[in-house]
């Protein structure tokens, strides 16, 4: 059921702060059109991935690989009662949106100085938040406790609220909502507690809910017979991350999660759709075009929800309509997002012992004796993944897939377990990290259509992920890193060329934009928004 709550009311569930004497400064940022959103202006970052492609890459130039060493930070703002901030932030006519799990801020994209600021009185605090949305006059946050909220993005108040997902039954919502033509695009997440996923569509003016896609298909849909019984009924699939759209075929494409329980497939026997797999479907009613599952069966809590990136380019010497995606199960993956055919995969990662290759259809060619055990078994990657939510990106001058990778291994465990219901974990049992081959992050440079390395960089006495990676047309490629480290480095060679220690773990994905002809870079980092430029005079 769609519930939607207008601001009448609106006292007992939220709160706005406006800076005194900077409500005026919230005007200024500009109505965002879906024209905005097919084509962002240079200086602006609209969307999660900041096109529809979700390419992180960035037009402006002016920070370059002769003089990034110049960057220092421009302002800090901490955002307060903050933890592990995760967001993306939003940059619209020189107003930056960002939020944490609640919470909402509008801040001057100069100086870092707040114009306003959102509360939400919600009964849930669990789970994270990854950003915002933009469309017209609304910026849209989903909730801990699995609600879609519309704000005016002059003011802060609130417009309308609508419920994605039961909270009582222990859904939320972390993923940033996507915007489309009027839609908003919203997942959920509890996957690992056996709850099953979808993605909703709600209209953008008034949350009313317009379609639902079932992550895992119910009785007489297609994919249903890939679950043994009654398992697919507590089957996770959740879609915890945002996606990518191709407005010319008008399909959106999602990752989706893990199924459940993670470690012990017994009672789930089948490949388990769309657990594990990229769907793609019509933007209008929610139907499916086409998926493509990456682990079928998965026993190792390995989510494919990393988000895929979309690239128009030759292969085999024929322009195609490319989807590219680095794979927490430790492959890469091209794939045509037309039809849904598998082009290519290679692992991007060397620790890789669960499978040998993958066939012509691009299913796993397995290794007997690495799936959980009561004992545990030895894998490579582990749980953790080869990667994870952190995003990658794609710089069209190189032509080059950028990501962050995590070499790594780990001995997995599994147990019978009862589904609970109400929110509670459905795991049947988990994993420890291998102390032998222990976590190292790197981010890593692939050509395209190959997957073949072009270079690494590694990231100095990083275990942790969770940074994802910005390009920009001076030839750039920004990342953070766990022990706080935001570095740049030339695109074409993966060399650093500047860091800067933010002095605590980075576990979001930069930005860069623009304001007044000065070019910013952008990161959430453990409590603080930092912003980067170059001196005024170096510009």
């Amino acid at each position: 059921m769609t519930l939607k709550r207008t601001t009448v009311g609106r006292s007992l569930r939220c709160m706005v702060l406006l800076a005194p004497g900077l409500l005026a400064a919230s005007l200024f940022a500009g109505e965002v059109t879906y024209k905005d959103l097919l084509n962002p202006p240079p200086e602006n970052w609209l969307t999660y991935g900041r096109t529809y492609d979700s390419q992180r890459h960035s037009p402006l130039d002016q920070i370059t690989k002769e003089n990034v060493h110049q960057l220092a930070p421009a302002w800090i703002f901490p955002m307060p009662g903050a933890q592990r901030l995760q967001s993306v932030p939003i940059v619209v006519d020189g107003v930056m949106y960002v939020s944490q799990p609640n919470e909402v801020y509008a801040l001057d994209a100069r100086a870092g100085r707040q114009i306003w600021s959102w509360r939400y009185q919600s009964p849930q605090q669990k789970g994270n938040n990854r950003g915002v949305a933009v469309l017209g006059n609304l910026v849209y946050i989903s909730t801990p406790d699995a609600h879609l909220v519309a704000l005016d993005a002059r003011t802060g108040s609130m417009v309308w609220e609508s419920e994605i997902a039961s909270a009582e039954d222990g859904y939320w919502s972390p993923a940033a909502p996507f915007a489309i033509d009027g839609k908003i695009i919203a997942g959920n997440a509890a996957g690992d507690w056996g709850l099953n996923g979808w993605l909703d569509a709600m209209d953008a003016t008034t949350g009313e809910r317009l379609w639902r896609f079932n992550t895992i298909p119910q009785p007489g849909e297609p994919g249903h017979e890939s679950w043994a019984g009654d398992s697919w009924k507590t089957a996770g699939g959740a879609t915890w991350l945002s996606g990518s759209f191709d407005p010319e075929l008008n399909l959106l494409y999602w990752g989706i999660g893990n199924p459940a329980p993670d470690f012990d497939g017994d009672d789930r026997k089948g490949d388990n759709l769309y657990t594990e797999s990229v769907v793609a479907v019509d933007a209008d009613n929610g139907k499916l075009k086409w998926h493509f599952q990456f682990t079928p069966h998965d026993l190792h809590d390995w989510d494919s929800v990393e988000i895929p990136i979309l690239v128009d380019a030759p292969y085999e010497g024929k322009m195609r309509k490319l989807m590219v995606h680095g794979d927490r199960n430790g492959f890469y993956y091209v794939l045509d997002r037309e039809t849904g055919e598998f082009l290519h995969g290679t692992p991007f990662i060397d620790k890789l012992n669960w499978a040998t290759g993958l066939t012509e259809a691009g299913r796993p060619i397995r290794v007997p004796g690495v799936e959980p055990t009561l004992q545990g078994n030895f894998v490579c990657p582990s749980t953790s993944g080869a990667t994870n939510w952190m995003s990658p990106a794609y710089n069209p001058a190189t032509g080059w897939f950028y990501l962050a990778a995590k070499e790594g291994c780990g001995v997995s465990f599994k147990a019978k377990q009862e589904f609970r219901p109400g929110g509670f974990n459905y795991s049947a049992t988990g994993y420890v990290e291998s102390q032998e081959f222990p976590w190292q992050m790197f981010v890593r440079a692939l050509n395209l259509t190959t997957g073949e390395r072009e270079w690494e960089y590694k990231q100095v006495n990083s275990r942790h992920y969770g940074a994802g990676l910005v390009s920009t047309a001076g030839g750039l490629i920004f990342a953070g890193d766990d022990q706080g480290f935001f570095t740049g480095l030339d695109a074409e060679t993966g060399e650093p060329l500047w860091h800067f220690n933010t002095g605590t773990r980075i576990s979001a994905s930069p930005i860069s934009y623009a304001v007044n002809g000065r070019q910013y870079l952008a990161v959430t980092a453990g409590v603080n928004v930092v912003a980067f430029a170059l001196p005024e005079e170096a510009k």
